[in-house]
């Protein structure tokens, strides 16, 4: 089962903190965290360079603390990618819903997640394996191969 902020940060203070590269975006994160998955999606691989491991908090548990360096892509209808535009960190993804997806390198340590599955696996590139036994999903929430 995969651990949330509750579960690694009892008895301490329940947030993490995170930035980009150089520090001119920083966020505090103040309630559990989602399963952390890795996207093999065609974006997430063009915008990173590789796959993107990334948690979720909820949008009222999210606040910036240092914002002079974000900037949005808007990469589909659906959703936004938040970058750091002074040294290039991918760091948020954001649809607009209930909760924003935070790129788990980015997050200060420890964090005591683990990676749970991987999502829009269909889409990854051919040139690495996937070979752990965690859960494999053809889009974000479709087992693969039950079509």
């Amino acid at each position: 089962m995969p651990r949330t902020l509750d579960d690694s940060m009892k008895g301490a203070k329940k947030s993490i903190s995170g930035h980009c590269l150089c520090g001119a975006v920083r966020y505090e994160l103040s309630g559990p965290l989602g399963e952390l998955h890795a996207c093999h999606c065609a974006q997430c691989r063009r915008q990173s360079g590789q796959q993107v491991i990334s948690t979720h908090v909820k949008r009222s548990q999210f606040s910036l603390t240092e914002e002079r360096g974000l900037k949005w892509y808007r990469s589909s209808q659906g959703a936004k990618r938040g970058f750091c535009a002074e040294c290039g960190s991918s760091l948020f993804w954001d649809d607009g819903g209930d909760e924003v997806y935070i790129s788990a390198g980015s997050l200060n340590q420890p964090t005591g997640l683990t990676l749970a599955r991987h999502i829009f696996v269909d889409e990854k590139a051919d040139y690495y394996e996937i070979d752990d036994d965690l859960p494999k999903f053809a889009n974000y929430d479709r087992p693969l191969g039950s079509d």
